[in-house]
């Protein structure tokens, strides 16, 4: 009983520093201090623990004295007293004593960050923030509980996430499935329709050709026929003019000259003209896959950061393909293929005139020169052939141009030469192909139909490359860029050309020069 008359009732401690305050009740001076003080923040008003007096104005403290005598009397006799613990569900625990006084930490000072005992938050802790450790450890207890709550739906929702993502990845695992298969089925229904296609026209082609030569060989046959019998009726007069005169007029009377039928001696067909929608189709194929598909594929995967938006227009059986920057005459090794090519003086206009052996064409601002006439010569048109043609393979040539006014490609020999319209125009008619340089930009021409390409518009050299049998024209710019590609079934042959603008100078370029223009 003594022992409990000695202890504090909010630390259940032995007295420290007992004070007692107007109720009569005591308790520690600083567990009651900061008692008031925690009820204080709290906007409580002052009040006994044990009694609940209300104190107003808060009583200041005073110090037992006689109480704080029989407590230390008691401790010099003995500290065997064992405080009352405070009731707890918890498994009792080690009591942690302050290692400098050997008390109790039963004060928890928040400017520290610890637990201290009274000595010391009286002491070294007076003007600091303190509550009790209880109350400390029931706020921290509180707080783990929301924190545990908190943790708890963290928990739940992140499990539910993984639920969720792990349907979704089974269900984009199932889509990937299926465009996977769509896309190789595609393909593959396309490639063998495509081999179907092609069997079933060349199987056409080989029976007009059988039919077409197997007439012609007909022909042929009754002409060698013809042939013997007329050089057997040739024999037959030379004896008959050998015989005496008497017989030979008798004779003469039989010989006879035959009746000769026309046989057709052209071996025609009407087989290109039937397959111009078949070549029509198979250049937008082209088209399609060596461009369309190609440029979507990069841009799926993240290659392609340039060129020019999809054509949405209808595709001719030439299409124009848009800028491909990244790809380069040094990588799609051309030097191979680089060919040595003049220009023709029979087809120059007056206006221009050849030199450096006919690599060098220039548009004088001086007027038409005499030039004699020929069939072959653009009498209109401010234009010039090359003298070399070609009707199959791969050839690559340059051209130096002195300033963008000029319009280079190819064409077939009977582009119209001597009409006055733009017809005459390499690019403007259905047997030539252009690009026209610009100061402003650079234009794609075929058949009168224009096609601007994108990029950069000035490029002093133009590379040119024809693949005969793929049926393309590719140009580069400088030696570097991929500006432009025409794609069409050629069927004759193929002449490079030149319409050159007033004070222009365009320059064929010798293969010597590759290596040089393409450093």
């Amino acid at each position: 009983m003594e022992s409990q008359n000695l202890s504090c009732s909010i630390c259940l401690d032995r007295f420290q520093v007992p004070v007692t305050i107007p109720c009569g009740h005591t308790f520690c001076q600083v567990c009651i201090t900061v008692h008031w003080d925690t009820k204080a923040k709290g906007g409580m008003d002052t009040q006994c623990p044990i009694c609940s007096e209300t104190f107003d104005p808060r009583p200041a403290l005073k110090r037992n004295v006689a109480l704080s005598h029989l407590t230390e009397a008691t401790d010099q006799e003995g500290r065997g007293a064992t405080p009352v613990p405070r009731q707890s569900n918890a498994a009792p625990q080690a009591e942690v004593l302050c290692e400098r006084h050997k008390k109790p930490l039963v004060i928890y000072c928040r400017t520290e960050s610890m637990c201290v005992c009274y000595e010391c938050a009286i002491r070294e802790c007076k003007n600091h923030e303190k509550i009790l450790a209880e109350e400390e450890k029931e706020i921290r207890e509180e707080g783990l509980k929301k924190k545990s709550r908190e943790v708890e739906k963290h928990r739940e929702d992140t499990e539910k996430s993984v639920k969720e993502l792990s349907e979704n990845i089974n269900k984009a695992e199932v889509s990937l499935q299926q465009t996977s298969h769509w896309v190789n089925a595609k393909f593959a229904y396309l490639v063998k329709v495509l081999m179907e296609k092609q069997e079933s026209t060349l199987t056409f082609m080989e029976h007009e050709r059988q039919s077409i030569l197997c007439q012609a060989e007909t022909h042929l046959g009754m002409l060698q026929e013809r042939a013997q019998r007329l050089g057997e009726i040739q024999g037959q007069i030379a004896t008959v003019q050998a015989m005496p005169y008497i017989q030979l007029i008798q004779e003469s009377r039989l010989v006879e000259v035959p009746r000769m039928q026309d046989i057709p001696l052209d071996v025609s067909t009407t087989l290109q003209d039937r397959l111009n929608t078949v070549t029509d189709v198979l250049s937008r194929i082209s088209k399609l896959v060596l461009e369309d598909l190609e440029k979507a594929i990069n841009t799926a995967i993240g290659q392609d950061k340039q060129g020019s938006p999809q054509d949405k227009r209808p595709v001719l059986a030439v299409v124009p393909s848009p800028a491909m920057p990244s790809s380069s005459a040094i990588k799609d090794g051309l030097s191979a293929f680089h060919c040595a090519l003049t220009f023709d003086p029979r087809t120059a206009n007056a206006n221009l005139q050849l030199t450096q052996e006919n690599r060098r064409a220039e548009h004088l601002v001086s007027g038409p020169r005499q030039v004699p006439p020929h069939e072959a010569r653009f009498d209109t048109s401010w234009q010039v052939l090359c003298f070399q043609g070609f009707t199959d393979g791969k050839h690559y040539w340059e051209v130096e141009v002195s300033k963008p006014w000029a319009y280079l490609g190819v064409t077939y020999e009977g582009i119209p030469r001597k009409e006055k319209s733009k017809r005459c125009m390499v690019g403007m008619n259905e047997l030539s192909w252009s690009l026209q340089l610009d100061d402003r930009q650079l234009s794609a021409w075929h058949n009168g139909r224009r096609e601007t390409v994108t990029g950069h518009t000035q490029h002093h050299r133009i590379g040119m490359l024809l693949d005969y049998e793929a049926g393309t024209l590719t140009y580069y710019g400088d030696g570097q860029t991929r500006l432009h590609a025409f794609h069409c079934a050629f069927t004759q042959k193929l002449f490079p050309a030149c319409w050159i603008g007033e004070g222009v100078i365009v320059t064929l370029c010798p293969p010597s020069n590759r290596n040089h223009v393409l450093s």
